[in-house]
């Protein structure tokens, strides 16, 4: 009988912090504009009347063309060009050893948080004509980007990263069962464990959809908890109630995904269809914007 592909464990919430690109991201956006308003000034410059900004204390460090806004707009665009380094992880076969794929995504999201940060820094809050284009258009590319980011953790893989079959979700969910099996020391405690999984777990027969996925997915959250805070109460011992909420977190998920799984897999692929051109469409104007600001006189890095 071949093994059993070891599903990847479901991380405590303190864990999945610490190496969430989103949470590090959203660490690093406050930092950063709490540095450019407080720090530069940017709070008393960004709020004057663009008719008059020009003869703000700030204006020649943080306008587009300054020290400050070039280097924005300069940093920003560099992160904002990972999720080429992303997509070349996933399809070439020289990079498969090149760190696993939940770490490049996580580094692509911190990028495609921070990047447009810098971006929104760089333009000074000023969008009109190529700018209002490109900057709406990376807009978009981000809050999609937080769609596919749910998507993809939702389809269950490998340690290696590999995706799993049904059958091995299958075989998984048998496996963590007898984990329960042994763990749980009497009947009345695992027909508790039982029960709860059938609150949380759709009935085969159940329609799936994306919102019904999102909001099962608070409510398992909510549940989990509230299950957790019964054991306790009917005094089952620590370590055995961190085991089951443990192996019950794993076993739900693996069930709840297996019951998503096609209807997540077929958004994921309408997602790719939507997102990608957007990429392509944020670069090139992107591109243009560029190579229109040297054309008008522009030079990087020389400031007057």
């Amino acid at each position: 009988m071949s093994a059993v592909p070891a599903s990847r464990p479901a991380p405590s919430r303190l864990a999945g912090l610490v190496t969430s690109g989103v949470a590090w991201g959203f660490v690093a956006t406050a930092l950063i504009t709490a540095w450019v308003l407080l720090g530069l000034g940017g709070r008393a410059y960004y709020g004057t009347d663009l008719a008059v900004r020009a003869y703000a204390p700030a204006h020649r460090l943080l306008r587009p063309s300054g020290p400050a806004g070039q280097s924005f707009g300069l940093v920003g665009t560099v992160l904002m060009v990972m999720p080429f380094a992303y997509m070349a992880r996933k399809r070439l076969s020289g990079m498969k050893g090149a760190g696993t794929l939940k770490h490049w995504l996580e580094l692509h999201l911190f990028c495609g948080i921070v990047g447009p940060v810098l971006v929104t820094f760089h333009t000074a809050f000023k969008f009109n004509g190529i700018i209002a284009a490109a900057y709406w258009s990376m807009v978009t590319v981000m809050l999609s980007g937080f769609v596919g980011r749910y998507l993809f953790v939702r389809i269950p893989r490998s340690i290696r990263g590999n995706e799993l079959t049904r059958a091995e979700l299958d075989a998984r969910a048998y496996d963590l069962h007898d984990q329960l099996a042994l763990t749980v020391d009497s009947d009345r405690l695992m027909q508790e464990v039982e029960a709860f999984e059938a609150t949380v777990v759709p009935a085969d027969s159940a329609r799936r959809s994306l919102a019904g996925q999102l909001t099962g997915d608070i409510l398992f959250g909510r549940r989990l908890h509230a299950f957790v805070g019964r054991l306790e109460a009917e005094g089952v011992p620590p370590t055995v109630r961190d085991d089951i909420a443990r192996v019950t977190r794993e076993r739900v998920s693996l069930l709840r995904a297996r019951f998503h799984l096609e209807r997540t897999k077929e958004l994921f692929q309408l997602w790719h269809v939507f997102h990608l051109p957007l990429v392509y469409l944020l670069l090139v104007i992107a591109a243009a914007h560029i190579a229109l600001a040297l054309y008008m006189g522009y030079v990087p890095f020389r400031w007057s």
